[in-house]
């Protein structure tokens, strides 16, 4: 007889979501390079500083 696999429960579907998400977080942080804090824009910049070209929001 072949045994049956049975459904994760929600404790298992809880762990192996987390685990997903815990390997997705460390293979970002491995490709990704590192920020330059000196060439970033600060935190609370709202844009770019530059005016748009079109769009509906170029019309005031």
């Amino acid at each position: 007889m072949i045994p049956r696999l049975s459904r994760p429960g929600r404790t298992g579907t809880g762990l192996l979501t987390l685990a997903l998400i815990g390997l997705l977080l460390i293979v970002d942080a491995r490709q990704s390079t590192p920020i330059n804090p000196h060439a970033a824009p600060p935190p609370t910049a709202l844009g770019s500083g530059q005016a748009p070209a079109a769009a509906h929001c170029s019309r005031f």
